[in-house]
């Protein structure tokens, strides 16, 4: 396991340093500490350029109309250093081996066929030039003192609906890879893992195909997944097509108000539990935190809904049903644990992992109406827990 986390978008960062320091040092020190009264958040995945959780679309390369900038002699990572690359100076601080992922919701919209930061298609003549972009852009935010573990070529390929987004459908992701991206990478010795796909359950078929084609493959490390459509089991289909390349639950959302208790277990079966039982190396909620409004967002498609793991009103903290659902593993199951078998019951769902200290950590669901005795297993040992009806529990063995 990479680890459990959430989405650090724009939005989150502004939010965050707009607090006071001292109450924003004591709420990232709760977020990505290890103590007994921290959850330990040990991965977060940022965008490249704007997401739709930004105060308006952006790039690090933007022109008037008309304007190209094929050298991008213009590229800037100026506005991610108003607020983002400061949140993750001080987050490595606390938490200095967390790993980062990235993804673009949209390259600049000069290399686009519709010239919009909504929808349209990376143009075919740019594919070089948006390799080099991506290669410096992982540059720059490495002379930030922040390491981009792992690269998603495109958030949600299939939605162009969002703003900023683009269509971007298996053949051009396989083409952009092969011959521009990977090569790219190669050639400037950038270790950053490229992972494709990034969007639904219900399109298995899409990372299949890319990595059907060995020479794309071999500069792919695995492929990403949301929930916004299919099931979570899908996801095995592409470990039994390619068991050598890793799996990545990405993103998930929760609509405001919220409902704790229906979020909290359909959160908890599916993901949690769900996309770790089906290889999942990460498992990540969408939007650490927006503020009582879930602001800001762009318009023309920018969610408008998300509730964030926390409202940050002022210095004040509210904690959301995203944030205990990531914490009932954050907490307890570190960086480089591994998923353990464990048998399944009916009406109990459930996920064990072996830690690097060698505890065995077993997160037990009860999907009943009624409190439920669960007797758990290990060895010569066998252990007995009581949990109420709906209730998650998380055993600890040492």
């Amino acid at each position: 396991m990479d680890g459990f986390g959430f989405t650090l978008t724009g939005g989150s960062a502004l939010h965050l340093q707009k607090m006071s320091e001292d109450t924003r040092h004591k709420l990232l020190q709760e977020l990505f500490g290890r103590d007994s009264n921290q959850i330990g958040i040990n991965y977060l995945r940022i965008s490249v350029g704007a997401s739709d959780l930004d105060e308006a679309p952006w790039s690090y390369n933007d022109l008037a109309d008309g304007e190209t900038d094929v050298q991008l002699e213009k590229f800037s990572l100026a506005y991610d250093t108003l607020y983002l690359t400061p949140t993750l100076k001080e987050i490595l601080e606390i938490s200095p081996k967390i790993q980062i992922m990235a993804s673009p919701w949209s390259p600049p919209k000069w290399m686009k066929d519709n010239n919009d930061t909504r929808g349209g298609s990376l143009k075919m003549e740019y594919h070089d030039v948006y390799a080099h972009y991506l290669t410096k852009y992982i540059r720059a935010i490495k002379s930030e003192g922040i390491t981009i573990d792992a690269l998603t070529i495109q958030n949600e390929p299939l939605h162009p609906g969002n703003n900023p987004s683009l269509l971007m459908l298996e053949d051009q992701q396989a083409e952009f890879i092969k011959n521009s991206l990977g090569p790219a990478f190669e050639k400037n010795k950038i270790d950053t893992k490229i992972i494709v796909y990034d969007h639904n359950a219900d399109r298995p078929d899409y990372p299949i195909t890319i990595l059907n084609d060995p020479e794309v493959a071999k500069y792919i490390d695995g492929s990403a997944f949301h929930l916004y459509g299919g099931t979570i089991n899908a996801l095995s289909e592409v470990h039994k097509a390619y068991p050598n390349k890793n799996l990545y639950f990405t993103e998930q959302w929760i609509g405001a108000p919220g409902d704790f208790a229906k979020d909290f277990s359909w959160h908890v079966e599916n993901l949690i539990i769900g996309a770790s039982r089906n290889w999942c190396k990460t498992v990540l909620e969408w939007n650490l935190a927006n503020d009582e409004n879930q602001d800001p967002h762009t318009d023309r498609g920018g969610c408008d809904r998300c509730l964030g793991a926390i409202t940050i009103t002022g210095d004040q903290v509210t904690r959301n049903p995203a944030y205990y659902i990531v914490a009932q593993a954050s907490k307890f199951v570190p960086s480089g644990s591994h998923r353990i078998a464990s048998n399944l019951v009916e009406n109990i769902p459930n996920v064990a992992f072996k830690t690097p200290k060698g505890e065995k950590v077993i997160l037990i669901q009860n999907k009943t109406e009624e409190e439920s005795k669960v007797h758990v297993q290990l060895g010569k040992e066998s252990y007995a827990i009581s949990l109420k009806a709906g209730a998650v529990g998380t055993l600890v063995i040492p």
